[in-house]
This record gives C-alpha cells, sequence and structure tokens, in this order.
C-alpha cells in the first residue's frame, strides 16, 4: 500500500493491483478480509486500535468494490450500508461515471487519501475527470469489523447528506462575469471568485442570456443544482457585470497568499461596490463574505462612535488606561498589561482595552450599557439589517448581552460576530459619513432592496476618521507599519480577537482614498503583523 494500490476495471472485471500483482475481486475478498463479507462471520468481535493491515485492506476493498460499480458490496463495506450503497450506485449512474480507476496513497493513522480518475459520458460525449478525496476507516460499533466511516465526502469532497452527482444539460446557462469596466473575470485568474461566480450563476444565470451545455454538477436534496465539477461540452455564457475591479481583485488575490487561511473584502466608500473578495483557500468556503467570527479591537470603531454618541467621551477627552480592569468580577487586560495616558484618540490608536471598557461604566448608571453598542451598530453602520448584496452572505451581528459579555462586546469579543466584509464597510462609513449597503450585483438587475441606516452626524464621522487616522499615522499607532506605504487620506484600525485553543486571529480595517478593505487571518495573532499587510497591498492597489 506504501507504493501505492490501483482499482479499476479491466474488461468489465475489476483489478486491485498492489505490488504488481493483480487479484479477482472475490480472491481479494476473502484473501485479506479472511472470509465472507456477510456481518457476523467471525465469532467474536475485534477490539482495540486498528492495525496498518486493516486499514489498507479495508480501504482497498471499498475503493476496489466502488470502482467496479459494485454498490452493495462497497455499502457493506461501511458503518453505513443503508445510505452508502445507494450512494455509490447514484454517482456511477446519475454522475455517468462509465470507467474509474482509483489510485490509494500512504494512510496517515487511519486515513487513507486516494485519487480518481473517472471518465464521464453523457449523450455519446465523454471526458476524463480526476480529483482527490479520502476515506477513514473505523471499527464496527457491534462487530468490530475494520469498516469505512461513511460519508458523502468519500465520494468527493463536495458532497454532502442528501446531495447526489448529476450529469446532463445544465439547468442553469453559464454566466461571464465581468467587472465594472466590463473585463472579464476568468475563474482561473481569479480563482476565490469561483464560490461568487457559482452563486451568481445560480441567481442570474436564467437572465443573462447564455445557452446551457452539458455539464456535471452537484445537485442538493431539494433538486437545486451547486457548481460545476466538469464540462463535457460548453454552452453559450451569458454576460453579467458585477462591480468588482480586475486590478483590486488581482491584488486581494495575491494578497490572501500570504497566509494559509485568509479572507479580504474590499469595498467603495462612495458606493458601497464591492471592488474585490478573496479567500485563501481560493476555491473553499467564502469566508470573507459568509464568516461569522469576532472581529476583535475592529470592534472600537464603532464603540468609539457609540461613546461620542451617548457623551461619554469624544476624541480629546481624557480617559484612564490601566492595565486592567473590572467589570462584573471578570477581570480584562491590555496586551502586556500595558499602560498609558492621554486621550480617547491616543487609546484608540495604541489600542487600550480597559480605555474602552472603565469609560463606558457611566452607562451602567443610564440602563443602556447592554444595548447601545447594537443600537449604534444598527443606526449608523447598517449592522443588524439584512443586507441584499447580490450572492449569499452573512450579516455582522450586535446582539444584546449582559453581564460580562457586554464589556467583552466593547473589545470586539463577546457574542458578537462579523466577517470581513462586514468590517469593510465599517471603514467605508468612516471615510464617506455614511453607510452604504455593500452590493456585487447593481439594485437594478432584480430590484433588490437595500438595508440603509442614517448618516454619521459630522462631528462623529470626523471624530472616528480622526481616530482611525492616528491609529495609522500617529508614531504609537498599532497600524502604523502595517499602513506606511498607504497613500493618504488613509485611516485604520488593528484588532486580535482570542479563539479558544489557538493563537488570537488577526484582524486590521483601513481605508484609502474611494477604497476600504478588511481582512482576517485565522491564528494570525495581532492585527498588525499579518492582516495588516493583506489590507495594505489591497488599498495600494486602488
Amino acid at each position: 500500500m506504501r507504493s501505492g494500490a490501483k482499482v479499476g476495471l479491466v474488461g468489465g472485471v475489476f483489478l486491485v493491483v498492489a505490488g504488481g500483482v493483480g487479484y479477482g475481486g472475490y480472491n481479494l475478498w476473502n484473501g485479506v478480509t479472511g472470509g465472507s463479507p456477510d456481518v457476523g462471520t467471525r465469532s467474536a468481535p475485534r477490539t482495540g486500535p486498528l492495525t496498518e493491515e486493516e486499514v489498507t485492506a479495508t480501504a482497498r476493498d471499498f475503493l476496489a468494490a466502488w470502482a467496479a460499480g459494485e454498490a452493495d458490496r462497497a455499502g457493506q463495506l461501511t458503518n453505513d450500508p443503508v445510505t452508502a450503497g445507494p450512494a455509490v450506485a447514484a454517482y456511477r449512474e446519475g454522475g455517468g461515471v462509465s470507467e474509474a480507476v482509483i489510485t490509494a496513497g500512504t494512510p496517515t493513522g487511519t486515513t487513507v487519501p486516494f485519487t480518481v480518475k473517472a471518465t464521464v459520458t453523457y449523450d455519446g460525449v465523454s471526458k476524463p475527470w480526476t480529483y482527490r478525496s479520502s476515506l477513514g476507516v473505523v471499527r464496527g460499533e457491534s462487530t468490530g469489523r475494520p469498516l469505512v466511516r461513511w460519508t458523502p465526502a468519500v465520494l468527493h469532497p463536495k458532497l454532502t447528506a442528501g446531495a447526489t452527482l448529476r450529469t446532463g444539460t445544465a439547468k442553469i446557462p453559464a454566466v461571464k462575469a465581468l467587472d465594472h469596466k466590463g473585463v472579464a473575470l476568468p475563474p482561473g485568474k481569479y480563482p476565490s471568485l469561483v464560490p461568487v461566480l457559482d452563486a451568481l450563476r445560480q441567481r442570474y444565470g436564467a437572465e443573462a442570456g447564455g445557452k446551457p451545455g452539458v455539464e456535471t454538477w452537484i445537485e442538493d436534496a431539494n433538486g437545486n443544482p451547486g457548481g460545476t465539477l466538469l464540462v463535457l461540452a460548453a454552452g453559450k455564457p451569458g454576460e453579467l457585470r458585477t462591480t468588482i475591479d480586475a486590478g483590486v481583485q488581482a491584488a486581494a488575490e495575491k494578497a490572501v497568499k500570504r497566509f494559509p487561511e485568509t479572507a479580504v473584502a474590499a469595498v467603495e466608500p462612495s458606493t458601497g461596490a464591492i471592488r474585490a473578495v478573496a479567500n485563501n483557500p481560493a476555491s473553499g468556503y467564502n469566508t470573507a463574505f459568509l464568516g461569522k467570527q469576532a472581529p476583535g479591537s475592529t470592534m472600537k470603531i464603532v464603540t468609539a462612535a457609540m461613546m461620542m454618541r451617548y457623551g461619554v467621551a469624544r476624541p480629546g477627552t481624557p480617559v484612564q488606561c490601566p492595565p486592567d480592569v473590572l467589570w462584573d468580577g471578570t477581570r480584562f487586560e491590555n496586551l502586556e498589561r500595558f499602560t498609558t495616558s492621554g486621550d480617547l484618540t491616543n487609546a484608540f490608536a495604541m489600542s487600550c482595552n480597559t480605555a474602552f471598557i472603565k469609560a463606558i461604566t457611566p452607562l451602567k448608571d443610564e440602563g443602556v450599557h447592554n444595548t447601545a453598542l447594537g443600537d449604534t451598530a444598527r443606526k449608523w453602520f447598517g449592522i443588524g439589517e439584512v443586507w441584499s448584496v447580490g450572492v449569499q452572505t452573512t450579516d455582522g451581528s450586535v446582539p444584546e448581552s449582559t453581564g460580562s459579555e457586554t464589556a467583552a462586546s466593547y473589545i470586539g469579543q463577546g457574542r458578537i460576530t462579523m466577517n470581513a466584509l462586514n468590517m469593510a464597510s465599517v471603514s467605508a462609513t468612516v471615510k464617506d459619513g455614511r453607510f452604504r449597503q455593500p452590493y456585487l450585483v447593481p439594485r437594478d438587475a432584480d430590484g433588490r432592496e437595500f438595508a440603509e441606516a442614517e448618516p454619521l452626524p459630522g462631528e462623529v464621522a470626523e471624530g472616528l476618521r480622526t481616530m482611525m487616522r492616528a491609529a495609522a499615522t500617529a508614531s504609537n499607532g498599532t497600524a502604523l507599519e502595517a499602513m506606511a506605504g498607504v497613500p493618504s487620506p488613509k485611516g485604520a484600525k488593528t484588532g486580535s480577537a482570542e479563539v479558544e485553543g489557538q493563537d488570537s486571529n488577526s484582524w486590521f480595517t483601513g481605508y484609502s482614498g474611494d477604497l476600504a478593505a478588511a481582512a482576517v487571518v485565522q491564528a494570525g495573532g495581532h492585527g498588525s503583523d499579518a492582516a495588516g499587510p493583506v489590507v495594505a497591498e489591497v488599498l495600494k492597489a486602488d
């Protein structure tokens, strides 16, 4: 198995090749597993950790049965034969898979990676299809037999429960996405746009004027098509203009490659148009639009707006920044317990946690401390409203809180959740002085309603710009190094969000000219160290 094992169809009979020796299906079964595949043939169930031989043999048998199209046998080699057998059959029949050669790689513990080289055929048209997946081996609960742990992702990494493979004439024509200037956005050049383009196709493809081709796709339990996996015969794509800017998108694609798990989004403050969205990994989950994570100290932008709204403090108001502070019995600290003196602008620039908690204590007397942040986020930043971007996004959330969670929310922890798009919009709102809902497709494409919010009062808008400018340009500003080469006028805010069991997530948001951006790097540490350079690279592209 260490040198690789192949299973495939040869003359209608599947073979397993390992070390240059071929075995017929029945002999392989008996030789490796030691008997009939029927449950209960052994006198006593095995226990204990799986051996390398058991993992290797079980994976080889399952892959052989799958490649041969023997769905029932493949199902019996899993811990869920009732679900697995029909799924294997549907893979072959609904997916139009006429041949398959599966090469197993070297196991890592009980996980076996493998490569599928298949041929998909529909209406006389055939095309090769190659991809990678993996399977895990477990002991059966009642028999102790080694079995493949069933999950639809075994057949293809994008398959989920209830979904199935389909090959045929596509239900919706493909779309050729264009940027706001009419420049084509091919997915090969802009890989982060793959999930976005798939979503745009599902929503707008029928009206874009294209002609469907023959494809292989994943269909969910409700019959809705997902992303295309293989194109057997190209149709004619319709054209769809988006708000993306090809130059900014290219910079974003490059920037996210700095770190393994990174998301960035860029928005034009004067319009709300989304100019870029990029993720690393590129073709996976669209974290920039769909993420739900604590934004850390980047949330202090909204907290500062709340403080000005309720008269707690303004940019020039002296505030205390002790090394720690108590709120309802919970102690909150500054990074490395630093302390400083000065006004709110200085506390913002240095990202003093305790100043943004201690100064807000008077709101307890007014009884609004648990709701003031969420009310401010909704009133001026559109956070808490439903955004109609043109594709699926996750709206930011600043829920009502109690106890120590209230203090945590002021510094972007607790129950607050945001993503890169949400935080890019926050910076865009500060830069323009009013919230403009981000959008990827103009509203006249389908007449959808945009979320709205009240403009920032002039004094509040100018105050926030003063503080963000200090964070980006003052000698003690936490964003100074990252924003050093970014053109003025500019402003920024760093953030790091604590996540149990890992290093803090790195957050950064800022603006330059008529472009605002935000990024999050998983386990990236300080905002200036990881997310900051990503945002700066995007802002320089404008």
